[in-house]
């Protein structure tokens, strides 16, 4: 396999349990510097983390003893979508700008930031958008498999978009409806393709 030529400023999304995590790892394993925005927007949750005031005051009930709860935060954006928007206009730009202070101190020509929502968080053209797709019942069973309760998957399947709409936002497509080893493969002829 070779390895493609071009500079790879990687922006992995697709919906819940399309197997972002997965190619996520497999791309690390091939020499992506990973930074992973959803580990950031926990950290600017917290309470001395750049987007808390906004959120505290934005989301009160989701504030208990002095911190962000983020099952109740969740409760209230994953039921209404106009909610989800008002936090990730309070947090995007927060993860944003660290997302740019971690691949600027990195310094490798291949970084790749996996977010879990289709956003604006990470954008321009030095970024390929890689979206990991995955049909509905699939997604809904390994949700299932990870403890998740049934109602709450359906819930955050039903305020994500459809997958339409993930892949009309994609430069690329990476279809994850088989086996890990089919996964890998399909991984491998993206990342030795000169996409992006």
């Amino acid at each position: 396999m070779h390895r493609r030529t071009k500079s790879k400023r990687v922006v992995l999304s697709g919906p819940i349990g399309a197997g972002k995590s997965t190619v996520r790892d497999l791309l690390a394993a091939r020499g992506c510097f990973v930074i992973d925005a959803d580990s950031i927007g926990h950290a600017v949750l917290l309470p001395d983390g750049d987007a808390f005031d906004a959120v505290a005051e934005r989301f009160p009930s989701a504030v208990v003893n002095g911190a962000i709860d983020r099952a109740r935060l969740a409760a209230i954006v994953f039921a209404d979508r106009g909610e989800l928007a008002a936090l990730e206009a309070i947090t995007h730009p927060a993860i944003g700008a660290e997302i740019a202070r971690r691949v600027n101190a990195a310094g490798q020509a291949d970084a790749l930031v996996e977010i879990p929502l289709l956003s604006g968080v990470v954008s321009g053209e030095a970024w390929h958008r890689l979206v990991v797709v995955a049909d509905d019942d699939i997604r809904l069973e390994r949700l299932l498999i990870r403890g998740m309760d049934e109602t709450d998957a359906r819930r955050r399947m039903a305020t994500q978009p459809a997958v339409p709409e993930w892949i009309a936002s994609a430069d690329s497509v990476i279809y994850n409806n088989g086996s890990f080893a089919a996964l890998e493969d399909e991984v491998d002829r993206w990342w030795a393709g000169d996409t992006g």
